[in-house]
């Protein structure tokens, strides 16, 4: 028999520290159809981090890693200011026929 020469990619701890939490929004939604998911990640994560963990973590292939960064509002409650932290989404673009179920977690 001939070794698969893929290498074997496995889950370390600092991938549950890449990858925050899936994004559920309206826009997320309609990137599904492309095969596309969203993901909420730290401010300091890289792309090629982003897909080490999210093909370590989901077993899945990953194409592309687009990132993007939101600036946090400022807003008012009770009259007192306050800012929304700034975050970093990623959107990961999947190889075709694989998908992502964020329904589940990990």
């Amino acid at each position: 028999m001939a070794a698969d020469k893929t290498p074997k990619i496995t889950a370390d701890i600092k991938h549950y520290d890449t990858i925050v939490a899936p994004l559920i929004t309206e826009k997320a939604t309609l990137l599904s159809d492309q095969n596309k998911v969203v993901f909420k990640v730290p401010l300091t994560a890289t792309k090629v981090e982003v897909k080490a963990a999210i093909e370590a973590l989901f077993k899945v292939k990953v194409v592309s890693v687009n990132t993007i960064r939101v600036k946090g509002k400022t807003k008012r409650f009770k009259g007192v200011a306050g800012k929304r932290s700034d975050i970093k989404k990623a959107i990961v673009t999947l190889a075709a026929g694989q998908s992502i179920d964020v329904t589940t977690g990990l």
